[in-house]
């Protein structure tokens, strides 16, 4: 059972979402952010002690305005890790989360040992520039985050009720507040300088990738890795960006691993 917990970090509020049984897990969300009923912290859950704190502005997280820089999220997450009593997690970060995750493993490259990104952004490829999710309007999401567009549009829009005036103000504000956040990272582009910092990276990290995403093509993963002294490379078929949902049970697998 996943619950929802209220945690005091130094700078700021924040709700984390903490469940199951087994070593500590630090799970970071992507963009889209992250609710108790996601199967695929369910599935994480079964296996490990998760705990999967929402960034400032996503869910009912306060707002955060002293978090601007990359430095900033990487120091915040850290501030976080520590109030919630971890010592050395499984950490495990999918696309924005995966950039927080692997920054946390190279400014502090001591205090992480074992490292998981699922389709990690961070990096930038002129020749595979990555698309502008931020000037998408939604019903163009699941071609670019989904192997099975279909199944991907069905997944993103599951239980939202567009034509409901109040709900759709509350989505509107809700998604609103979470890409201000996300945007300070992630916009124009999502390079901040990671690429010259993987090197410190000393924990064991599985690259996670979907053999079909769009939005971080193969050739990042390949980056990753090459910058990555002893990392493994693990793609999965029939999987997009969204490779935790569309592929739980494999990348739970994987994820295993390194219990």
């Amino acid at each position: 059972m996943i619950r929802l917990e209220t945690l005091r970090a130094p700078k700021v509020e924040v709700q984390v979402l903490t469940g199951g049984e087994g070593p500590d897990l630090l799970f970071l969300h992507g963009a889209g952010g992250l609710v108790a009923e996601d199967p695929f912290l369910d599935a994480l859950a079964a296996r490990f002690r998760v705990h999967a704190p929402l960034l400032p502005g996503y869910g009912d997280s306060a707002e955060c305005h002293e978090i601007r820089t990359m430095l900033d999220f990487t120091l915040h997450t850290h501030d976080v890790m520590n109030a919630l009593g971890l010592v050395r997690p499984v950490v495990v970060g999918h696309s924005m989360g995966g950039m927080i995750a692997a920054e946390m493993a190279a400014v502090a490259p001591n205090d992480i040992d074992r490292l998981a990104l699922l389709c990690p952004a961070g990096l930038w490829l002129d020749a595979y520039p990555m698309p502008d999710i931020f000037a998408m309007v939604p019903h163009e999401l699941p071609a670019v985050l989904f192997h099975d567009v279909e199944a991907g549009a069905a997944m993103m829009t599951a239980g939202a009720d567009f034509s409901d005036l109040d709900f759709l103000q509350r989505f509107l504000v809700q998604n609103a507040r979470q890409l201000g956040m996300a945007g300070k990272i992630l916009f124009p582009i999502p390079d901040r300088g990671l690429a010259e910092r993987l090197y410190r990276i000393k924990a064991r990290t599985l690259l996670i990738w979907g053999a079909s995403d769009r939005l971080t093509p193969l050739p990042y993963a390949e980056a990753f890795r090459d910058g990555i002294a002893g990392s493994e490379l693990v793609v999965i078929p029939e999987a997009g960006h969204m490779v935790p949902l569309e592929q739980t049970a494999r990348v739970v697998e994987a994820i295993g691993r390194l219990a």
